[in-house]
């Protein structure tokens, strides 16, 4: 009880109490933060995550843009109700190119990180274009605009440097095919053999069926490629991190 008591000498000098605090945060972020140093990586690589496309990473901060990340969480938790409903909880790597990550726990519409593929490109377009006609009860405002608003090429190649500045393994062939890349990823009917090879699995179409490219393309062509770059059904974690 004598030792307790003395806990009042902190609370009656405003200037050992911030002394002792800053003590305490100090050694708790050098505990924390220190063994950081000392690792080569701290999110364990996945076979077949890789960089997204310059379609894709285009359809991502169309994303982020519209505010998409307010209601819809791409964060599956290894809780067995979450697993069920969306798939295989969310591993670090799916996320170790994103440039804000879009983790998070709001969920005013459903977790989005296996929507890939889950759905046909007509189904997101109609969805995107009136929410209520495929899902009733959905209070998702229309974002049917996105369709009429065309997307040029010329700053794709920045764009990819840019996120290569931050971390992103883009290689020079990559920025030197990105403008060729971005075009051919919405034309089914083009040369696209290149694209898939640089970023496989990426899908390829004429996402929201009309001629010439739309920010509706680009976003459809991020939703598809969500959850689909690793093979689950061969992913064992690695036991030894």
């Amino acid at each position: 009880m004598a030792i307790l008591d003395k806990h009042a000498i902190l609370e009656k000098s405003p200037t050992l109490l911030l002394t002792f605090s800053l003590l305490v945060v100090t050694v708790g972020g050098i505990v924390e933060i220190a063994p950081l140093f000392w690792l080569e990586n701290t999110i364990e690589k996945v076979e077949g995550v890789r960089p997204y496309s310059p379609l894709e990473l285009t359809g991502r901060d169309i994303y982020v843009r519209e505010g998409c990340y307010v209601c819809h969480s791409q964060m599956i938790r290894p809780m067995r109700d979450e697993v069920e409903r969306y798939g295989h909880y969310s591993l670090a790597a799916e996320s170790m190119y994103d440039h804000p990550f879009q983790w998070g726990s709001k969920r005013t519409g459903p977790d989005l990180a296996r929507v890939g593929g889950r759905y046909s490109d007509a189904w997101h377009v109609d969805h995107l274009m009136d929410p209520q006609s495929v899902v009733p009860e959905s209070i998702m405002p229309k974002y049917a605009f996105l369709a009429d608003k065309r997307i040029e090429a010329d700053h794709i190649e920045d764009l990819l440097s840019t996120h290569r500045l931050v971390g992103v393994p883009y290689t020079d062939a990559q920025i030197t095919s990105a403008r060729a890349d971005f075009r051919v990823q919405a034309d089914p009917e083009g040369d696209w053999d290149g694209l898939v090879e640089r970023y496989p699995g990426a899908a390829v179409g004429n996402f929201d069926g009309q001629p010439g490219l739309t920010e509706m393309d680009a976003l459809i062509a991020y939703l598809q490629v969500m959850g689909t770059m690793v093979d689950f059904s061969t992913f064992t974690p690695d036991e030894t991190r």
